[in-house]
């Protein structure tokens, strides 16, 4: 099919992962197919009658009666239609990408306690207890090898739910969340992630044996198999006009 230029084409199985236009945080893998660079990599959705659109093009939710999810490889070229390809993902990029975003659900959770007393009225808790300001408040997550960038909105909204910025020291908040990061990776503790089929509508969970408890997260992107895989995961937190952002970094062990 053609895509904008390019050629999409698809496959029986594929080990690539897709970038998810409903909520796009992780990046697609990069990688090559039957030879072919990989330029681009995104979800598609096919329906009764064979149309197959892409992306942000996708007129239905995930999941919908007459329509067959699809993952499509963006190539320059073509290969010929029913030909047997070999596909191989850049492995490197990935563990970036999974380093990443498990760096960025642990720095969801630190970030939820240490904010966990701003509270004034009772809300949504994540899985280890403390109420959810990640869910509460995000407006966009970005996924980058060994990194992510997630933004907050502080607003009007927030604070109807209980939540009071007033007096935010934000280097006290990235201190202590930095504290329970450091002890999160030191625990060495396993990650792994619950399919419950491999159709790329299947709901996937993250799970983390954190010593506080299991932390499970709705998440269908790449991780690490253990929290020590990360080597040191810091945090760093700015504020401008009512949007608090929180820039993770992962540093492996070596480097």
């Amino acid at each position: 099919m053609q895509a904008g230029g390019l050629h999409g084409l698809i496959v029986a199985e594929t080990p690539f992962h897709p970038l998810d236009h409903t909520w796009p945080d992780q990046p697609a893998d990069r990688g090559t197919i039957g030879g072919l660079p990989v330029v681009d990599c995104v979800s598609g959705a096919q329906s009764n009658d064979g149309e197959v659109v892409l992306g942000a093009d996708i007129p239905v939710r995930r999941g919908a009666d007459g329509w067959q999810w699809l993952v499509v490889h963006l190539t320059e070229s073509p290969l010929d239609v029913g030909a047997k390809v070999e596909l191989s993902v850049d492995a490197a990029y990935r563990a970036g990408l999974s380093a990443g975003h498990t760096a960025c659900h642990l720095a969801a959770l630190a970030l939820n306690a240490s904010l966990a007393g701003r509270w004034r009225k009772e809300v949504a808790v994540d899985g280890l207890g403390n109420p959810d300001f990640d869910q509460s408040a995000i407006t966009s997550s970005r996924i980058s090898p060994y990194g992510s960038v997630d933004v907050y909105r502080l607003g009007k909204s927030l604070r109807k739910k209980g939540f009071s910025a007033e007096g935010l020291d934000l280097d006290e908040v990235a201190h202590d969340a930095n504290v329970r990061l450091k002890a999160w990776v030191a625990a060495g503790v396993p990650v792994w992630l619950d399919v419950p089929d491999r159709g790329l509508t299947a709901r996937r969970t993250w799970h983390c044996a954190l010593p506080e408890g299991e932390a499970v997260i709705p998440c269908g992107g790449t991780h690490v198999s253990r929290t020590s895989e990360l080597g040191e995961v810091t945090v760093g937190l700015t504020l401008d006009d009512a949007a608090l952002t929180m820039r993770t970094t992962v540093r492996p062990s070596g480097t």
